[in-house]
């Protein structure tokens, strides 16, 4: 007859190490998934859709400038008062502008980490000249386009911002005229250049972002490659038109 063990004759652990592995604390799951390299891509493909979404909205918005002075300025004037009287002035605003400034905080770490992950899985280099075929401009210049266009933003903040540097000519800064500062920021050439030039390397960073964000989200069945090309394409397409089309209009007087 099999004998019973009692209390005291039960084996306990044959090492210490169940005993630390059962007292160690477990990650939050979501720093588990971030932790691994689809984590982060989904994290990359998230920010960035909430970036894009901006960045359409910023653009469509200052279209104003084109029904006039008063409209634009309005416009201006509307963004911060959101949600007023319930919230107080400006704190809806600044509440969605640090949304975007922690978006764009976990898209740099993201793409940044995914970087180091890949280097470190291939201790070897490539012994010859990488096949780019399938691997197009856009794709193969991301890096290169996302500093122009992080180094754009800074400008942009401190321009029609924050004021600094829109004061580099004549005239002062007055963040409610909006209307006056865009023109008087814009009648200097290399101040529009930079932004034209920004823009264009925006546009082909938001069209390799546009395509790869349906891959990084698992949403890359071959019979929708068409789709996605002509939405990446038109959707870098119409942010890029609108942005490049207000210093162009400030140089050639249509807007002043």
């Amino acid at each position: 007859m099999a004998q019973t063990l009692q209390p005291a004759q039960r084996r306990g652990p044959v090492t210490g190490t169940a005993t630390a592995t059962s007292k160690r604390r477990k990650k939050f799951f979501l720093l588990d998934l971030y932790g691994t390299a689809v984590g982060k891509k989904y994290v990359m493909a998230i920010t960035g859709i909430a970036m894009m979404g901006f960045v359409l909205a910023h653009m469509i918005g200052n279209l104003k400038m084109y029904l006039g002075e008063s409209d634009l300025n309005g416009y201006a004037e509307f963004l911060t008062r959101l949600g007023y009287p319930l919230a107080p002035e400006n704190a809806v605003l600044w509440i969605l502008r640090a949304g975007l400034i922690a978006s764009l905080a976990l898209h740099l770490h993201a793409a940044y980490s995914l970087t180091m992950m890949n280097r470190h899985a291939r201790a070897v280099k490539y012994q010859s000249a990488r096949d780019y075929q399938i691997a197009n401009f856009a794709s193969r210049t991301m890096r290169l386009t996302g500093l122009l266009v992080l180094t754009f933003l800074v400008w942009h903040l401190l321009d029609f911002t924050f004021g600094p540097t829109n004061t580099l000519g004549e005239g002062t800064f007055d963040r409610k005229d909006v209307y006056d500062n865009v023109v008087r920021s814009f009648e200097r050439v290399p101040v529009s250049a930079f932004y034209i030039l920004a823009n264009l390397a925006l546009g082909v960073h938001l069209y390799h972002g546009a395509w790869s964000i349906f891959q990084s989200l698992g949403w890359n069945n071959p019979r929708f490659n068409q789709w996605r090309r002509a939405f990446a394409t038109a959707f870098a397409a119409i942010v890029v038109v609108g942005n490049v089309s207000f210093p162009v209009a400030v140089l050639a007087g249509v807007v002043g």
